[in-house]
C-alpha cells in the first residue's frame, strides 16, 4: 500500500496558500458556489478570477475547475490576492538570522502580514517572496505605524517555543518616540493602567475604575522647548498600549493618527510617519540558551 503523501501547497509570489474545510452539512452542487457563500464579503467574479488563473487547488494538489463538484469531509486550498494594492516606498532589513529566527527591521506603514486592502504590499509576503520560506510566521507583531525590531520564526516546530517567550513575558522591548515635552512631568516613571476596547473598535481607552493591565517605565532621553525623545520598556503588550500611556499623559506620540483623536489619512500619505520605533529587544534564546539582543538601525530626532 502506497504512503499517502501530504500535498504541501507552494509559495505564489511570496503568498501561502490558506486552507479551507468543506463540511458535510452542505448542499451546493460546486466548491465555488460554496466559496461565494461561505465567504460573502468577496465578489463571485474574484472567486471567479480565481479558478480562472488557477489559484484553487484540492487537497491532493489537483487544480480545480469552477465546475469542480464539492466533496464534503476533505478540504482545499486557495491564494489571495488584489487587483490594486497601494504600493508601500519603504524597504524592511534583515538583521540577523538562524535556523529558527529572523529578525527584521521593518519600516513604518508596512503591514505585517496579510489582512483586509494589503497582500503583497505587507512584511510578512515580501519577506517570504525574498526567502522562499513557507513556514515563516511573525512571533509577535508590531503596528502598521510603528517601525523597528521584529522576530520571525522560520519553522512551524520551534514557532510555539518563541511564542511562548512573550506569552511568558521573558521578552524584554525598547522603544524609543517622540512626543510632546512637559517639564512638569518627572521622569523615570512607571504607568500602570487599565486598557479596554474604546470606540472606534480599532482603539483603546483607560478605565480608572479597574485594576491596571499594563505596565511601561518611561525615561526622557533628551528635549527641546516642545518635544522630548522617551526611551519606553513595556512590560505588559496590550495593543496600542505606548500611544495610550503617552496621551494619558497629555504628550501623544507626534503623528499619531489615533490619540488623542482619530484622524483618517489617505492611504497614499506617507508624510508623517508616527514617531514611534521599536528600537531593541533582549531575550534568552530558548532553543540556543543564548543571549540574543537586536537593535534597530533607525533612529527617531527631535
Amino acid at each position: 500500500m502506497k504512503p499517502i503523501i501530504e500535498f504541501t501547497p507552494p509559495l505564489i509570489n511570496g503568498v501561502s496558500a490558506s486552507k479551507v474545510f468543506l463540511p458535510n452539512d452542505i448542499s451546493t452542487p460546486t466548491i465555488f458556489e460554496y466559496l461565494c457563500q461561505h465567504f460573502s464579503h468577496i465578489q463571485s467574479q474574484e472567486w471567479q478570477q480565481r479558478f480562472d488563473d488557477e489559484l484553487i487547488y484540492a487537497a491532493d494538489g489537483s487544480i480545480l475547475q469552477l465546475n469542480s463538484p464539492y466533496t464534503p469531509n476533505t478540504h482545499i486550498f486557495y491564494y489571495r490576492f488584489l487587483a490594486y494594492e497601494i504600493h508601500v516606498p519603504f524597504q524592511h532589513e534583515i538583521l540577523y538570522e538562524n535556523d529558527d529566527l529572523l529578525v527584521v527591521d521593518k519600516p513604518h506603514f508596512l503591514t505585517m502580514s496579510p489582512t483586509g486592502q494589503y497582500v503583497q504590499e505587507t512584511l510578512l509576503v515580501r519577506l517570504k517572496k525574498q526567502t522562499g520560506y513557507v513556514d515563516l510566521t511573525p512571533i509577535h507583531r508590531l503596528d502598521r505605524e510603528t517601525a523597528g525590531v521584529v522576530l520571525f520564526c522560520k519553522r512551524a516546530e520551534s514557532r510555539g517555543i518563541y511564542q511562548q517567550l512573550f506569552a511568558e513575558r521573558k521578552v524584554q522591548k525598547t522603544y524609543h518616540a517622540i512626543a510632546g515635552y512637559r517639564p512638569e512631568l518627572k521622569f523615570p516613571q512607571t504607568l500602570q493602567l487599565h486598557l479596554e476596547k474604546s470606540d472606534p473598535f480599532y482603539t483603546m481607552r483607560v478605565n480608572a475604575n479597574k485594576p491596571s493591565n499594563t505596565e511601561t517605565l518611561i525615561e526622557l532621553l533628551d528635549h527641546d522647548q516642545a518635544h522630548a525623545k522617551y526611551q519606553l520598556k513595556p512590560k505588559t503588550g496590550k495593543q496600542h498600549q505606548l500611544r495610550v500611556h503617552l496621551n494619558y499623559l497629555g504628550i501623544p506620540i507626534m503623528n499619531d493618527s489615533f490619540y488623542p483623536t482619530v484622524v483618517h489619512k489617505a492611504d497614499e500619505d506617507f508624510s508623517h510617519p508616527l514617531q514611534l520605533l521599536a528600537k531593541a529587544i533582549h531575550f534568552i534564546d530558548p532553543i540556543l540558551n543564548t543571549q540574543m539582543s537586536f537593535s534597530s538601525n533607525y533612529e527617531l530626532t527631535l
